[in-house]
């Protein structure tokens, strides 16, 4: 079964090169272009995995991330922080708000995909 992934985020580049990893790793991708829009697209997506800038207009990632872990849907699904952020003090607010994860940018195709693997059990 393909697994569903939901990338959030404002960087038109970013998003389009995790869709051509994703989707040639097996994944079925759709995109949001900020937080509000994400979390739209979340309430009406089985998202079995969530990617999420930080640093977004209209919602940030860890506005994203306490939406989905505050929401009543799927509220257990993976949150992976794809961000240039490197700072303990954010990835401890990000872990506190309920991230799974922390990659910066740039990602490495592979390990993005090893990661996303692990977390969503695709094989």
């Amino acid at each position: 079964m393909t697994k569903r992934i939901l990338a959030i985020d404002d960087s038109r580049t970013i998003r389009s090169l995790l869709t051509q990893t994703l989707q040639k790793a097996g994944f079925e991708v759709s995109t949001a272009v900020d937080g509000v829009d994400g979390i739209e697209k979340f309430q009406h997506e089985d998202a079995d995995l969530v990617i999420t800038d930080v640093n977004m207009p209209n919602k940030d990632g860890f506005g994203v991330i306490a939406d989905i872990r505050g929401g009543t849907r799927n509220r257990t699904v993976p949150v992976l922080v794809l961000t240039t952020e490197s700072g303990a003090a954010l990835k401890e607010r990000a872990r506190q708000a309920g991230a799974t994860g922390w990659i910066v940018k740039p990602f490495d195709d592979e390990a993005l995909v090893a990661v996303i693997r692990r977390l969503t059990g695709a094989a």
